[in-house]
């Protein structure tokens, strides 16, 4: 079911101040291919039975088939190498070439998203805000607004394109216990959008181990596979139940690995079924001063910006790693509206 579309009265915080028009439907998108649903196998000489196993491993869609590694599907009860050799060869078939040219790369990345923080000046360090198709990272010192972040990006995302958000849904997988529907609704009277109307557009769940937040991304990927309109997912935090689950060093090893096994699945599984794949961000428990993930987690996240707090009532958000941005610091405060200009 499409999600009921926000509408919001432009306000000094959000760009362009012009009255959106109305979104194009999610249908009216063109597709790529390699986010087909995985039944489209069945197409190319897969039978049902082998198809159920892949969604029954949480493999939900072509592109998640491609990124997971025979050695993978060989885990998988009932596959065989002749199995998987036929799955990975049809999936192959229906992506189609893996190569492309730069014209085709650049044509490709016109349609990533860009999500607006609430914060002008932060969006401008980041070219505009959270891109889509790319995993965001933050961390930083408590009470620097990595939560109240999360609430913003919760509701922006919803509004039109032309306000900074991305006309769809958005997914939070919450750790710590830590959302609040009535922050939702207050940052929603900001952006004039229907307080209900963004609460609905929210999938929400709260994990309460490491192995319940990873059997939540894997719900996901086929919620996500099922509903098109997704186009955020959020994390707050991602660190903070593997801590607990897996604490001193004796058990740094084994916690590293399933952070690994964990980020390389939410990158394979939150590329979102669409044409224009939603933006993916991560949140790290709060006191950080420096990544809790390490290097594992670094190598996943595209984007990574750092949170302190600055004078007074003032914060600041460093970007730390990107792709295509120079290191640079904005200020941003934080309101009953949720993020926004100093």
């Amino acid at each position: 079911m499409a999600p009921r579309r926000a509408t919001a009265v432009p306000e000094e915080s959000v760009p362009p101040p012009s009255r959106p028009s109305t979104p194009p439907a999610m249908d009216d998108i063109e597709e790529t291919p390699f986010f087909d649903n995985v039944d489209e196998l069945q197409q190319q000489g897969i039978n049902v039975q082998d198809i159920l196993k892949l969604k029954g491993a949480a493999i939900h869609t072509i592109s998640g088939v491609v990124m997971t590694t025979r050695r993978q599907l060989l885990k998988i009860k009932g596959m065989s190498e002749a199995k998987v050799e036929k799955i990975k060869e049809a999936a192959q078939k229906i992506a189609g070439s893996s190569f492309a040219t730069g014209v085709e790369v650049q044509d490709r990345r016109k349609r990533v998203l860009v999500i607006t923080t609430g914060s002008k000046s932060v969006d401008a360090i980041l070219g505009g805000g959270i891109m889509s198709q790319s995993i965001t990272e933050v961390y930083g010192e408590f009470r620097t607004g990595k939560t109240q972040m999360a609430h913003t990006m919760c509701v922006v995302a919803q509004l039109p394109p032309e306000l900074g958000g991305a006309s769809g849904k958005v997914a939070y997988i919450d750790t710590e216990g830590t959302f609040r529907p009535d922050r939702i609704r207050s940052i929603a009277d900001r952006f004039g959008v229907d307080g209900t109307m963004a609460l609905e557009n929210i999938l929400y769940a709260r994990a309460f181990n490491s192995e319940h937040q990873m059997e939540l991304i894997n719900e996901c990927s086929l919620r996500f596979a099922e509903d098109k309109d997704f186009r955020l997912l959020i994390v707050d935090s991602i660190m903070a139940l593997f801590r607990v689950d897996f604490s001193g060093r004796g058990e740094l090893s084994e916690r590293q690995q399933k952070v690994r096994v964990y980020s390389n699945t939410q990158r394979q599984k939150m590329l979102i079924p669409v044409s224009d794949p939603g933006a993916t961000m991560t949140f790290v428990a709060g006191g950080a001063l420096k990544p809790i993930g390490g290097h594992i987690l670094s190598h996943s996240s595209a984007t990574r910006i750092f949170l302190r707090k600055g004078r007074a009532e003032e914060r600041v958000a460093k970007l730390v790693d990107s792709p295509d941005r120079p290191e640079s610091e904005a200020s941003y405060k934080l309101d009953e509206g949720g993020w926004t200009d100093v």
